[in-house]
């Protein structure tokens, strides 16, 4: 990796970073971790591996594993890969998402390797391979993901407060 390249992966002190034997516990505890069955095998230093095991509900009518099964594990591969890259707390939205099915994939396991390619101060960009069980390589992805730090967060809450339930609910004119 050239030194240009790593200057946007490092932070000077991104503070308290994501625990990561807590983000494979969200991910399996997480609607799809739970309906899909991913599994986080490995992750760190902008990178991260996940693996899914195949069975027929993965699949679609011709035998394949569905093609938003390969998206959905590409999106949330990228997305561990930028987690612990950033302060603990920080939520990722994903914006953009391009992928390319090259192969179609019958059976598992399929391995889906990450590893952030930019990550600036509102967006961070991963790309994403997916292998068959044989390796060969069955789908790439590029993603884009929003950046919602907490401190954001807090300022979106302050500047825009939840409505008075009374203001825009009940009318406070007196029926007649």
């Amino acid at each position: 990796m050239s030194p240009k390249r790593t200057q946007h992966l490092s932070r000077e002190n991104p503070g308290v970073t994501w625990d990561l034997t807590e983000l494979a516990v969200r991910l399996r505890n997480s609607a799809p971790g739970q309906l899909f069955g991913y599994e986080l095998d490995s992750i760190g230093d902008g990178k991260a591996v996940m693996s899914l095991r195949v069975t027929d509900r993965h699949k679609q009518i011709h035998g394949v594993v569905h093609g938003g099964i390969l998206a959905s594990l590409a999106d949330t591969a990228g997305a561990m890969a930028a987690y612990p890259l950033l302060p603990r707390g920080t939520r990722l939205a994903t914006v953009e998402m391009t992928i390319n099915y090259l192969e179609p994939v019958d059976r598992g396991p399929i391995v889906a390797e990450a590893r952030v390619l930019r990550l600036g101060r509102t967006l961070a960009v991963a790309e994403c391979e997916v292998k068959d069980a044989e390796g060969n390589l069955a789908a790439k992805a590029l993603v884009t993901f929003a950046i919602m730090s907490t401190a954001a967060k807090q300022r979106a809450r302050r500047n825009n407060p939840k409505p008075n339930k009374r203001a825009h609910g009940k009318s406070s004119r007196r029926k007649k």
